[in-house]
């Protein structure tokens, strides 16, 4: 008898291309059949005008804000693509959401001033350190779609928040043939989503396959197509974005990580009655 948490589960997960591999091999360890279906594209902005302004005008900013593994990428990439290097951030500290973010930045010989006990935004303002009031912050972010209640929150606190779109989130143009192949079938038992972007896109794509013969607007379609299927969330905003697009959520993680992620799907999974709503509360 396989006694693994996932045996005999199809997976699906939703992250962008290339940032789901280490994710889906853990799932697959534990016994599931995973099929990776990215639902972003990572790539430059539209321009660099912004945060080349930024980053020669450095010394005029107290914090530094990180929320992404994408952001210090491309943020890092900018920064020496401009002559400079991390000496040139000595004397502006530095906040990531997130252990991940935090290991990306050591990976750069850095390490952040404030990381918030929780993996969201909000986490960060209500914990942040120090007085905000006339601090000048560095924001660089995704070009659309970004933290705007982070940024009105630290507003709302005295900050001086400016925010620069260091990369840009797009949704691909093409299902993986597998993944198009389980959802027809109707084969997939948990869809797992690690953002609210990866939701919406993931959303526009399955439209573009249920729609097709169906004369029901397309929320309906999408949630009818997932009707059975278990909708799995990182955290509350990732929830949010499911209730509004997908009309539910069946497990949210405890700990917004994607560990976090897969320990309450564990749980979910050997509940014994595995369609039993898991989450923290927040509904």
């Amino acid at each position: 008898m396989n006694t693994l948490p996932f045996a005999d589960q199809t997976i699906l997960v939703t992250r962008s291309v290339g940032q789901s591999s280490e994710f889906a091999q853990a799932l697959a360890t534990l016994g599931a059949n995973v099929i990776e279906m990215p639902t972003l594209e990572i790539g430059p902005p539209s321009n660099w005008e912004a945060l080349d302004h930024a980053i020669a005008h450095l010394s005029h900013f107290h914090w530094l804000i990180l929320t992404s593994t994408n952001g210090i990428n491309y943020f890092f990439e900018r920064l020496i693509a401009q002559g400079k290097d991390v000496q040139s951030l000595k004397e502006i500290k530095i906040a990531v959401v997130g252990e991940k973010t935090a290991q990306r930045l050591k990976q750069h010989g850095l390490q952040p001033d404030f990381i918030p006990p929780n993996f969201v935004a909000d986490s960060l303002v209500a914990n942040f350190p120090e007085e905000l009031t006339g601090k000048k912050v560095l924001f660089p972010r995704v070009e659309s779609g970004g933290r705007e209640i982070l940024v009105q929150e630290l507003t709302t606190k005295g900050a001086e928040v400016i925010e620069v779109a260091a990369y840009q989130s797009c949704c691909p143009k093409t299902i993986p043939p597998s993944a198009q192949l389980a959802l027809q079938s109707g084969k997939v038992d948990i869809i797992t989503f690690a953002s609210s972007k990866t939701v919406q896109f993931f959303c526009q794509l399955v439209e573009k396959i249920f729609s097709e013969n169906s004369l029901e607007n397309h929320s309906s379609v999408v949630a009818n197509s997932l009707e059975g299927v278990c909708i799995a969330s990182i955290g509350p905003q990732t929830s949010k974005t499911c209730r509004s697009l997908i009309g539910r959520v069946d497990v949210e993680a405890l700990e917004y990580t994607l560990d976090g992620l897969t320990q309450v799907l564990i749980k979910w999974a050997t509940s014994g009655s595995s369609r039993v709503k898991i989450s923290s509360g927040n509904d």
